[in-house]
């Protein structure tokens, strides 16, 4: 019988851990259910997939991946200054921010949201970074592959 090698449009049951630069879990199936997803529908950063292609069914592997390479590098256009007042309209009047905190915005077509941490406070605005945590950052990944469809 032929193992099954993970290609571009796999559907995969497997268990992983991705952890960032000091080593912490930012995401770890190995204590719960596994995880089942599709190559190439988004659930996995590009780079990752890439590494999974051709890795046989009962894999366990782990990779590291250099700054940047999982989740872009750090945009400085990524850091914009919000008005308190539009906050104050697109969510609750009387929050109070703090540096450090993340804030939930509503996509353009209000179907989603992204996420924004604050990082300066003034005196009517918000310094929001919306890059994601790991941008610029290495990190670790850690697969067992379960099943491969």
């Amino acid at each position: 019988m032929t193992q099954n090698l993970i290609q571009a449009g796999s559907f995969l049951t497997l268990h992983y851990r991705l952890s960032g630069p000091d080593g912490a879990d930012l995401v770890n199936t190995f204590n719960d259910k596994p995880a089942t997803l599709s190559l190439g529908t988004g659930e996995l950063a590009p780079a990752i997939e890439a590494r999974l292609i051709g890795l046989p069914e009962g894999a366990r592997t782990r990779f590291d991946l250099a700054p940047g390479e999982a989740f872009g590098e750090r945009n400085p256009e990524m850091l914009q200054r919000v008005k308190l007042s539009l906050l104050r309209q697109l969510g609750d009047p009387d929050e109070e921010y703090h540096v450090g905190d993340v804030v939930q915005f509503p996509t353009p077509d209000g179907q989603g949201s992204y996420a924004g941490l604050v990082r300066e406070l003034g005196e009517d605005w918000l310094l929001f970074d919306f890059n994601h945590p790991l941008a610029g950052q290495p990190v670790s990944f850690e697969v067992q592959v379960i099943g491969v469809l």
